[in-house]
């Protein structure tokens, strides 16, 4: 029996999603697993995995198309199996199942669509396409919608006012000396946060080393109980710096912190905020509770959010602003010696970790020689920490890695 593909609804407020990508093409064999196709919200970019096994029959949008929640995307099943009835056009039945699933009909309904009466007939828009036209002074009605059932969306709305007669556009003609393609929603969102947290907080940055002598020491030992099979669990250097923010956050709990403009909300718990660069682009995931876990435990919730992130299949709510209470982000593996990384508002502050370098040191006894020194860069909002606590913050972080045992 043939079996729908449904858009997956991400979060509450997740009308509409975005496919990005293919990675299968009717005709083709599918496995449980198997993604079938990347797809993008307002928030971030998720792959969607094959729950069973067969064809893929048919698929119902192409990419760059914005489906509608829980709409019927493709259809899976065995070779000669009719489709028809599964098409978002023609499958008021189909719907009928999946409102019945999710046990909110009417509810799902209404978010699907908005029924507008018009003088030459009834007009289908979703509710963001609605607000986006209100917002843009757009007359929509002699607007043609692409979504299903003729309902408008969101880019169609985008394309009219942009005079855009294609969804995705690439410009690129021979002998072209550039490229040129829209933003991916990710990308977006991404900008929009960068821009805003730079213009509406006072943001500045606070540069310090620390010796990490004990560091590479306990990150050769976890290394060699590794190959020899003491220990299954590869604790890296960024999970020990990890675990030494932590600590410190502990002692400066005015860092631990959202800025809330007419008040100061200051954690108990830390939720560490995790930079992981993506193919889709930038994600800050929390580990929630991570001031309760041991390091080893750390290192395993660190490796196992990254792995979401770049899979496409992380919690959304872990990656929402709100999620954690501090940020780490971390560049030394590109050779970064310094840089000015920005606050995930309304975090009060976020840490640098950047690249290793040696430096000359004096060794005791008259002896100088080179000592591995690691870079850190504390950017913080100086509306809810000052220039004081955040240096003693940032020093208590190089106290607590230069401090550590294994």
């Amino acid at each position: 029996m043939a079996t729908a593909v449904i858009m997956p609804k991400q979060g509450q407020s997740v009308e509409t999603c975005i496919i990005t990508k293919w990675f299968k093409n009717k005709g083709e064999k599918v496995s449980v697993g198997d993604i079938l196709f990347s797809y993008e919200t307002d928030k971030a970019a998720f792959d969607l995995e094959s729950a069973v096994e067969g064809i893929l029959l048919d698929m119902f949008f192409a990419e760059g198309a914005e489906v509608p929640v829980l709409v019927n995307v493709a259809v899976i099943g065995k070779s000669g199996e009719e489709t028809l009835s599964f098409h978002p056009n023609n499958s008021q039945s189909s719907q009928n199942e999946v409102k019945a699933e999710v046990k909110v009909e009417t509810k799902i309904q209404t978010e699907v669509e908005n029924l507008m009466p018009v003088a030459n007939g009834k007009m289908r828009i979703s509710p963001r396409a609605k607000k986006l036209a209100k917002d843009k002074n757009f007359n929509y009605n002699a607007l043609q919608g692409s979504g299903p059932n003729g309902r408008i969306i969101t880019s169609d709305i985008d394309r009219a006012l942009s005079g855009a007669s294609a969804i995705t556009r690439i410009v690129q003609t021979t002998g072209a000396e550039f490229t040129e393609a829209p933003l991916s929603n990710v990308r977006k969102l991404i900008s929009k946060a960068m821009h805003d947290s730079l213009q509406n907080s006072a943001q500045l940055t606070h540069h310090m080393s620390a010796d990490v002598r004990h560091l590479l020491e306990a990150r050769q030992k976890i290394k060699n109980e590794k190959s020899s099979g003491k220990s299954p669990q590869d604790i890296t250097l960024n999970d020990m710096v990890c675990w030494c923010v932590i600590k410190a956050l502990l002692k400066f709990p005015e860092a631990n912190s959202h800025f809330l403009d007419d008040r100061i909300k200051t954690f108990n718990k830390v939720h560490l905020g995790l930079a992981v660069d993506t193919p889709r682009g930038l994600m800050v995931p929390a580990v929630k509770n991570a001031s309760d876990m041991d390091l080893v435990t750390l290192s395993k919730e660190l490796k196992s959010l990254a792995e979401s992130c770049r899979k496409g299949s992380v919690n959304p709510e872990l990656i929402k602003s709100t999620a954690a209470t501090f940020t780490v982000s971390n560049l030394g593996n590109y050779g970064v010696e310094m840089f000015t990384p920005v606050v995930n508002l309304p975090q009060a502050g976020i840490l640098g970790v950047c690249t290793i370098i040696s430096r000359p040191a004096n060794m005791g006894n008259g002896i100088f020689g080179f000592v591995p020194y690691i870079g850190l860069s504390l950017t913080y909002d100086h509306r809810a920490i000052d220039g004081g606590p955040a240096t003693l913050f940032l020093k208590e972080i190089k106290e607590q890695i230069e401090g550590f045992r294994y």
